[in-house]
């Protein structure tokens, strides 16, 4: 069987999908992947192949921060590029899995739809799909609104936004393919039966308004070593705080304030230079930047973790047993920093950008006994078997005759 996955983003978007596709290979699938060009060295180093989809993530991420009103345009020209790009990568193929940005999802599922291949819709969070228990994330372009409580309510607001942003462009391209149009976007790209990727016990599944399944998060054992520079470092004292915020364009004095008030609490500090090229304030050595690291190897070894809130920093710290203090910039980081402060396993920070007060307080919770013994006890009930069940799950629905998840 010839299962092709896709997504749009960052490297947050792309590794969950890479579990799926290891574990799929593993089933005896042949895997290929849609995604952003960044990926490519990732994806080499487990042997899936790319098809690279539209430009670099990581070269967007630092340009301008996009308008409210550039939203049904770059709505648009995502669509474009995935009408354009993944045919080809989709011919021949038995299913597709799609996670990600809805406008690019909905012109990959027509995509399916055209050549008949059953098609699947994976998200990571549990706010993402219409629920009456959570309140939609706010969409580029849309102003908040006014006087309005109700979640279904709110859901059902974005849902005609997302068609007024980005319904035309798609229908135009669907009817040059002589598809039928689409009104209901929400229910076209998540499908009846979408699958969250996620723990839990660590981002429960509540009633949705869809049949989802919570298959646990999808996560790769990762055997990387640590370079000799870190390991140098880490033995070299008492266990550090790692701080790093991951494919955010976080604040410029982020690291300055995160390793002041890592000092305070006497600890020495491991900074991730992430996508905003976080750099070290001083020469002093209670403190070493890294690049790319292998988070599952390091966060058993620190004190504790000080991070954006991605699905799978949270994740993997939580898997790792040590506590965390979430500085959430966006979309679902604060719901998971809110689930982090829930579980007892760690601090939610108030808001995007850290003062050294409130970060030095963030880190003594963090820091404190009960809560290192909490987080490493709720580090047991983290499960590592979400991406073989959605494996299974997958190729054993895309085998049947009809399909239970079908275009």
């Amino acid at each position: 069987m010839r299962v092709l996955l896709s997504t749009s983003g960052s490297r947050g978007d792309v590794e969950p999908l890479v579990a799926l596709a290891v574990r799929l290979r593993a089933l005896g699938a042949d895997v290929r992947m849609c995604a952003s060009p960044d990926s490519a060295g990732r994806l080499a180093e487990v042997g899936v192949p790319l098809v690279p989809v539209g430009g670099s993530a990581r070269t967007e991420m630092k340009g301008p921060r996009p308008r409210p009103e550039d939203g049904p345009r770059l709505a648009a020209e995502a669509m474009a590029v995935q009408f354009d790009q993944v045919p080809a990568a989709a011919e021949g193929c038995d299913a597709v899995v799609v996670t990600g940005m809805l406008a690019a999802a909905v012109a990959v599922r027509s995509v399916a739809e055209k050549l008949r291949i059953p098609y699947f819709y994976g998200f990571y969070c549990p706010i993402f799909v219409p629920s009456p228990y959570y309140s939609p994330p706010l969409p580029l372009g849309e102003p908040p609104a006014q006087d309005v409580t109700d979640n279904r309510a709110l859901w059902d607001r974005n849902n005609q936004g997302a068609y007024r942003r980005f319904g035309d462009p798609l229908n135009r391209h669907r009817a040059s393919m002589g598809l039928p149009p689409v009104d209901d976007i929400f229910r076209y790209g998540f499908t009846d039966h979408p699958l969250l990727a996620a723990d839990p016990v660590l981002a429960p599944l509540q009633q949705t308004d869809l049949d989802a399944v919570q298959t646990g998060a999808w996560i790769m054992p990762d055997e990387r070593p640590l370079a000799a520079e870190l390991e140098a470092f880490l033995d070299s004292g008492s266990p550090p705080v790692y701080v790093g915020f991951g494919s955010m364009p976080v604040p410029a004095d982020a690291a300055r304030v995160a390793i002041d008030a890592v000092r305070a609490q006497g600890r020495r500090v491991i900074l991730s230079r992430g996508w905003a090229d976080l750099a070290l304030p001083d020469d002093r050595d209670d403190c070493l930047a890294v690049g790319e690291v292998n988070h599952q190897a390091l966060f058993g070894r620190v004190a504790a973790v000080v991070h954006h809130g991605g699905v799978g920093t949270t994740t993997t710290a939580a898997r790792a047993g040590v506590s965390q203090v979430v500085v959430p910039q966006m979309v679902d980081q604060p719901y998971l920093a809110g689930r982090v402060a829930e579980l007892g396993i760690g601090v939610a920070h108030d808001g995007p950008a850290p003062t050294l007060d409130s970060l030095s307080a963030a880190l003594a919770v963090a820091l404190a006994p009960e809560t290192r013994a909490r987080a490493a006890a709720v580090a047991g009930t983290i499960r590592a078997d979400g991406a073989t069940v959605a494996a299974k799950m997958l190729l054993d629905v895309a085998s049947r005759e009809e399909p239970a998840v079908a275009v």
